[in-house]
């Protein structure tokens, strides 16, 4: 098949890089509309109970509070004249704003919960007005700021991701100024002229856009996050880096072994392009477990990736060769002086750890496997949580609004644990619902629509905070529990154990019980996550080898590799290491991104997988035996996989300019994971695997070895057994 293919790029050469020139103009133009469609939530599972709780607060209360406006008195207290004034005149231009309903105010209601223990501030609370769009911008343009008497800051779950998903849009474009200049000159010099760069970038820039394009349609379809346009950029200039690198010089290695250069083109598809087209398919497969998640943040990731590895190794195999043909000897044009640059030959340096590993493999590995093991020890001690707004820097609105309430008001009850009914209930029984609830420790009080209640009973002197709603009851549990804490969650469960008033249903929902039941759809699915991952693995890699071994020990390592990466990823992000450095706020790991950068890198850890071993299977099925097999393949693709892998880190790394923190988690997760396999990994561990099982790395039962000669995708071999001139081992 890649005979067949390298033969038709070469010969309609001026047809495809055709097909590929308008491919590229219609995706930029369609891809340009993608950013208006993508959305800036989907964390939460649609069918779970909170999400139902969710979608009666909308129908029948004008939802929870979607917008809290922080109001800051000057001169330290809200009581005064001048804030009073104020106050009631930043109210009446809420209660005026077609945009918003359902505003409750401090200076109003005068309610104690919504003033802070200093008295320095108090809190005005609105949502979205059933039918309006939702203007999060304008809203935050119109109403943060400072008029004398009062400072306005607006926090709430829309300011949140409209200040989230502003962040990123200009960490992108300043992540990108830097890796991609920096990405040209690394591949210059990794060439040794500057023609192989640009079409390796090409291809890049080819995948990207083609995944703008593609997301695009989905985001006119269904929703998509709008996170994925992260990982569309990463992975889109690394793949086409480690794509581009191992097909350029596949094709001089095969010119310096005396071919044509169509010829050598030909041969590069045939060998490399088939190395190419199992990588792909490993990542995609990889990527696309994230598809079982009923949450569309992480299914968005599966869209992208899966999209961008699709057109990246199609550009690779087809539209790559293709303008190589046309290039001719012009691809080391514009030589670095001084650079020779990547030509697929051995790796003095990757030759000699090769023989060392294989003269002592055991030695070699160990010291790793402990270190490796070393750094996943803090995954002990990983706890769980759901973005808030302390993802955002200190210098966002909705970030001090959000610290002023954690600090300043006892009992936070913007973010309660709401409880609706689905029909209406006597006052009796609500006040006999509320009353049992507010008995729960850590429940500091039950608001409801027939008053508050503390420990059993209504409490004098605070006045009903909730609205009576068409058909339906909402009571809010307030609590000084933080909402991500294990004693939340707990809490959370107790309410949901006790029965409905009047033998009603009541869902429970509030950002505590979307944490509960986001990790429930994570945990429930996190067996066939793993299945998929280890079956997939093994049937891709039978047909890529031939053994039965050999996929298990490529699992083995990748287990190893990224425990290693998500233990470091705790240590950092979780314990607050580098957090200085880095300018985050420590916080418990968010479960759906340690998912996504599980997959992730499990994905990339197979695409070097499938490099190295692919040329250590061509040297073995020309005739080299198991140990110099390894050796020779390890020193042709080693220089190759860590420049790919150095430079593909840059495009992650670049992430960590941005002010959100699990985005910087999301680029120093997988730079690192992709570092550590391709050097520590790839380098020692393999080859050592390798050597330590000899021929019973490649073994498979009859039946599957019978099965693999029909079915499995074997290369054409390089060379002959005498043509491969044996690496010494001593």
């Amino acid at each position: 098949m890649f005979g067949w293919i390298g033969v038709l790029v070469t010969r309609r050469a001026r047809w495809v890089l055709g097909f590929g020139m308008v491919a590229v103009v219609f995706a930029a133009y369609l891809g340009l509309s993608a950013f208006g469609k993508l959305q800036s939530e989907g964390f939460d599972d649609p069918e779970s109970e909170s999400s139902r709780a969710a979608v009666v607060l909308a129908e029948h209360f004008d939802g929870s509070a979607d917008y809290l406006f922080v109001v800051s008195a000057e001169g330290g207290d809200v009581d005064r004249p001048s804030a009073v004034a104020a106050g009631w005149a930043l109210t009446e231009r809420l209660r005026a704003d077609a945009r918003l309903s359902e505003v409750r105010s401090y200076f109003d209601s005068q309610a104690p919960p919504m003033r802070s223990a200093d008295g320095a501030h108090a809190l005005i609370t609105a949502s979205i007005a059933q039918g309006e769009e939702a203007d999060p911008a304008a809203v935050l343009d119109e109403y943060v700021g400072d008029d004398g008497a009062i400072t306005v800051q607006v926090g709430g779950r829309e300011a949140v991701g409209e200040e989230i998903g502003g962040q990123i849009g200009s960490d992108l474009a300043l992540a990108e100024s830097i890796a991609i200049p920096l990405i040209l000159v690394l591949l210059v010099l990794a060439f040794g002229n500057v023609v192989g760069a640009l079409v390796t970038l090409g291809v890049g820039m080819l995948a990207i856009l083609g995944t703008f394009a593609e997301l695009s349609v989905l985001g006119s379809m269904t929703d998509v996050s709008i996170y994925a346009v992260n990982l569309t950029t990463g992975l889109g200039l690394g793949l086409a880096v480690d794509y581009g690198l191992l097909m350029v010089a596949r094709v001089r290695e095969e010119r310096a072994a005396g071919r044509s250069h169509d010829a050598a083109v030909q041969r590069a598809v045939e060998t490399a392009g088939r190395t190419i087209f199992f990588s792909a398919t490993t990542v995609a497969v990889a990527l696309a477990a994230l598809l079982v998640f009923p949450m569309y943040f992480l299914r968005s990731f599966a869209y992208a990736g899966i999209g961008v590895m699709l057109i990246t190794a199609f550009s690779a195999i087809v539209v790559l060769p293709a303008g190589l043909t046309l290039l001719g000897g012009r691809i080391d044009a514009w030589r670095v002086p001084g650079v020779r640059g990547i030509r697929g030959d051995e790796a003095p340096a990757w030759a000699r750890l090769a023989r060392f590993v294989a003269r002592r493999p055991v030695v070699s590995a160990l010291p790793v496997l402990a270190g490796l093991l070393v750094m996943a020890v803090p995954l002990v001690g990983i706890e769980f949580g759901t973005p808030d707004d302390r993802v955002l820097p200190t210098s966002a609105s909705s970030r001090q609004a959000g610290d002023l309430l954690r600090e300043e008001f006892a009992g936070d009850g913007t973010t309660p644990i709401e409880v609706v009914t689905t029909d209406a209930v006597a006052d009796a029984d609500v006040a006999s619902y509320a009353g049992e609830l507010s008995e729960l420790a850590g429940v500091e009080r039950v608001d409801t629509r027939v008053g508050s209640f503390v420990d059993g009973t209504l409490a004098a002197g605070l006045p009903a905070t909730v609205a009576p709603g068409d058909g339906a009851e909402r009571l809010a549990v307030v609590t000084d529990l933080d909402t991500r804490s294990i004693a939340a969650r707990d809490l959370v469960a107790q309410v949901r154990a006790i029965p409905g008033p009047a033998g009603t249903e009541a869902l429970v929902g509030g950002a505590t019980a979307e944490l509960t039941d986001q990790m429930t759809a994570i945990t429930d699915r996190l067996p066939l996550v793993l299945g998929w991952l280890a079956l997939s693995t093994l049937v891709i890699l039978f047909l890529f080898t031939g053994s039965v071994v050999q996929p298990v020990r490529a699992l083995a390592l990748n287990a190893v590799g990224l425990a290693a990466t998500l233990g470091a990823m705790v240590w950092v992000f979780q314990d607050g290491h580098l957090s200085n450095a880095l300018g985050f706020t420590p916080q418990p790991m968010d479960s759906s991104m340690m998912v996504l950068l599980f997959c992730v890198a499990f994905g990339l850890s197979m695409d070097y997988e499938v490099f190295v071993l692919g040329r250590i299977k061509e040297m073995r099925d020309a005739g080299l035996d198991n140990e110099q097999a390894m050796i020779r393949g390890l020193a042709h693709t080693g220089r190759i996989v860590s420049t790919a892998a150095a430079l593909i880190a840059i495009s992650f790394f670049a992430f960590l300019v941005s002010s959100v923190s699990f985005i910087q988690f999301f680029g120093l997760g997988t730079g690192l994971a992709i570092l550590i396999d391709a050097t520590l990994v790839r380098g020692v561990l393999l080859p050592a695997g390798v050597r330590l099982l000899g021929e019973r790395a490649w073994w498979a039962p009859r039946p599957l070895r019978a099965l693999h000669r029909r079915f499995g995708l074997a290369e054409a071999p390089a060379a002959t057994a005498a043509e491969v001139e044996p690496a010494p081992v001593g």
